[in-house]
Formats: structure tokens, C-alpha cells, sequence
């Protein structure tokens, strides 16, 4: 079979001798046409592209119209949705109509919100004072050298010493007579103890509350706490001792039962002088405590210049409390009368009282000399007046 002669140049490019159809194709107009660009919104359908039938290709041509560069003409359909999406028209405002009883309640309303925030901001701001500035709060004013202040005090204050050596239950008077037998009921039991007490309680009331009033001061009676060994009471964990205490009730007397029950049957007399004495002096703290005495008593203690200094003012307070105790059995010595066993007692507890008896030696509450004194001066004068402890001299209060 001999060969075919080899093709010529551009024989295979488009309208050499090696294209397919090459008359025909001439004819139609070459190769097959473009496809029609995407059809427009809402535009008419593009011609249907050529269809091929075997192998040779639909004359019917198809044309290029318009432009798919910028927005679509005015009057296209296309131009009304471009509108509607990316320019919509504005809704109108329709005002609705609101009743003018709802229109005067939302007044109201914002009034009083803003009244009351208004009252809240002020009250806040104008207490402000941080380390940083407050544009809205009222600031802090120094008053010049040499001006007035602004708000005088209310009154004017008693210093504490003129409290304990001027007070004005030093001239209310005398205690009256008082119609106070020894309480009936005999320490063999905590509650015939509390009783006890209780009765007594009610004496001194009553003797000392015309004093009290009549001085300026208001009267209280002392709340009576009886306590086990060991409870904690107002004046903390107690032992075998009677205290007073300043507490919210104005003041408490607490009181043991327990050596009281087991002493009784060995001295009945010095059980009862005991239980009389020691409750007479806490019943004069309470005094002391209605008419400020006691507070500042401590103030001056407080400050005193050295440990000598303070234990002074301290004996002045104790041996005055001892002092009112003794007024009130010196005003009811018709009644509850000290004399005979029971008197002995009395006074050999005065001497057993002193700090140089005590374990610890602390020179708090008066020496046996200073308080046979003042127990004395109290009970034959039964005034408050003779009671006066804090202008003594030193030598008194030793």
C-alpha cells in the first residue's frame, strides 16, 4: 500500500485541507456560534443555540444584543425589582391615637421615676468623698483661718470629771426611810437565792428611784442574772464572784448561789451579812451606771497619767459604790437592822475586804482603813452627797 504524501503546511489549522466539512462549514460561517449571554430579569428568551445534527451544524445563527455592563434600562422590568430591592420606597408614618388618660398615667409615671432618681442621685452625691473628684457631689469645704463653724453643737458637753465631783445626785438629798425587812427566804437553794435577791432588788428600787429622778436621771432597775460556776454571763465567764456589768438591758447584776448554799450552814450570820453586802455594792455600781458616774469614771481611768494614777481613780469608784450601798441599809436600819451577831459579821467582812487581804494585792477597790470610812459615813448620813469620793483626798481613798 503506498504511502500517503505527507500533509503541507496548515493543514490541520482552520481552513487547511485537513478540517472536517471545510465547504460546508465555510458556507455556515465557520465554527459553531457562542452560546447567548444569561438572559435578563423578566427579558425574552435568547434564540435556541444551533443544534448539531450529525455532523453538521444548524445555520440558524444567533445575535449579541445589549450590554451587561451598568444597570438596566429605565423602562426594562429588571429596573423595577433593582428598585424594589436595593431603593424600596419609605413607609409612610401613620400616628396612632392614644387615649389621654393612658398619655397623663406615662407622664406621671416618668415623673415620679425621675423625682425619685433625682432624690437618690442627690442623696448619694452629696455624701460622696472618695479620694477622686465628683464634678456632681458637694465638695469638701475647709472653713478659713480664724471663721465660725458652720453648725454649732447642740448643747454643751460635761467634761468627765466634772461627772463624778459634780454630779447632781451629790445634792438630790437624803434617801427616805425604807420599809425593807431582810428577805424571808433562807440560802439553801439557787432559787431561794434568786428570790432573795429578788426581794432586794425591789427595796433599792424603790428607795432609789425618787434620788435618781429627782436628780435629772432616768431610773431602771438592774436586770439579776444568777449564775452556775463557770457561766458565761454579760460580764464573761464568772467565778464566785458578784459583778456588774453594762450590757442591753441597761445594766445586769450577777450574782453566785452555789459557795453561798454550801457557807450557809456553817455561818448563817456571815452568809447573810455577805449576801447583803456584796449585793449593796453591785446595786451602787448600778447607780453610779444611771447617772453616768460609772462611765466616766472609766474615761478618767482610761487616761490617767501612769498605773498608780488609774488604780486611784479605780479605788474612787469601787469605795463610792461601796458608799451607796450603805446608804440604803442606813435608811432602812429600822427594818433590816444590823446589830448584834449579824452586825459583827458585817463589819469583820468590811475588814476582810481590803486589798492588802486580797491573793492578788492589787490596790483596785480600797484598802480596810477606806472603806470602813466611807461604809460608815454612808450608812449614818444615808445621803448621796456623803458619798462624794472623787474630790477626797488621797489619803481617804487609799
Amino acid at each position: 500500500m503506498a504511502d500517503k504524501p505527507a500533509p503541507k503546511p496548515g493543514h490541520f489549522l482552520p481552513g487547511g485541507e485537513g478540517e472536517q466539512g471545510t465547504a460546508d462549514a465555510r458556507r455556515t460561517g465557520g465554527s459553531a456560534p457562542l452560546a447567548a449571554p444569561t438572559p435578563r430579569l423578566g427579558g425574552e428568551a435568547p434564540p435556541a443555540p444551533p443544534q448539531l445534527t450529525g455532523s453538521r451544524i444548524d445555520s440558524r445563527r444567533t445575535t449579541l444584543s445589549g450590554s451587561r455592563l451598568g444597570p438596566p434600562p429605565s423602562d426594562d422590568r429588571a429596573a423595577a425589582a433593582y428598585r424594589e430591592v436595593f431603593h424600596p420606597e419609605p413607609i409612610p408614618f401613620v400616628p396612632k391615637q392614644r387615649s389621654k388618660g393612658l398619655i397623663a398615667l406615662i407622664v406621671v409615671a416618668a415623673l415620679l421615676l425621675l423625682g425619685g432618681g433625682a432624690t437618690f442621685a442627690v442623696k448619694v452625691l452629696s455624701s460622696y468623698d472618695g479620694a477622686l473628684p465628683n464634678p456632681m457631689g458637694t465638695p469638701t469645704e475647709k472653713p478659713a483661718a480664724g471663721a465660725k463653724p458652720t453648725q454649732e453643737p447642740i448643747g454643751k458637753g460635761t467634761p468627765d470629771a466634772d461627772v463624778v465631783g459634780k454630779n447632781a445626785i451629790y445634792s438630790a438629798g437624803r434617801l427616805a426611810v425604807a420599809n425593807c425587812p431582810e428577805p424571808a427566804f433562807r440560802p439553801t437553794s439557787k432559787e431561794n437565792v434568786r428570790s432573795y435577791y429578788q426581794s432586794l432588788t425591789a427595796c433599792l428600787d424603790k428607795a432609789w428611784e425618787p434620788i435618781v429622778t429627782k436628780a435629772g436621771f432616768t431610773f431602771r432597775s438592774p436586770n439579776l442574772i444568777i449564775f452556775d460556776d463557770g457561766d458565761e454571763t454579760a460580764c464573761g465567764v464568772q467565778h464566785d464572784l458578784a459583778l456588774y456589768c453594762q450590757d442591753e438591758h441597761g445594766g445586769s447584776v450577777t450574782m453566785p448561789w452555789q459557795n453561798i448554799v454550801e457557807d450557809y450552814p456553817k455561818s448563817k450570820a456571815e452568809t447573810r451579812a455577805e449576801m447583803a453586802q456584796s449585793f449593796g455594792f453591785v446595786y451602787g455600781v448600778h447607780v453610779q451606771n444611771l447617772t453616768g458616774v460609772a462611765e466616766a469614771a472609766d474615761n478618767l481611768a482610761d487616761t490617767a497619767v501612769n498605773k498608780n494614777a488609774q488604780l486611784e481613780m479605780q479605788r474612787r469608784s469601787a469605795l463610792q459604790a461601796y458608799c451607796f450601798g450603805a446608804v440604803f441599809f442606813g435608811a432602812a436600819k429600822a427594818s433590816f437592822p444590823l446589830r448584834g451577831e449579824l452586825l459583827r459579821q458585817w463589819s469583820g467582812l468590811i475588814q476582810r475586804r481590803g486589798d492588802e487581804h486580797t491573793k492578788d494585792k492589787v490596790r483596785d477597790h480600797g484598802s480596810s482603813k477606806s472603806l470602813a470610812l466611807w461604809m460608815n459615813q454612808g450608812f449614818a448620813t444615808t445621803n448621796p452627797g456623803a458619798c462624794n469620793t472623787f474630790v477626797a483626798a488621797s489619803a481617804k481613798v487609799s
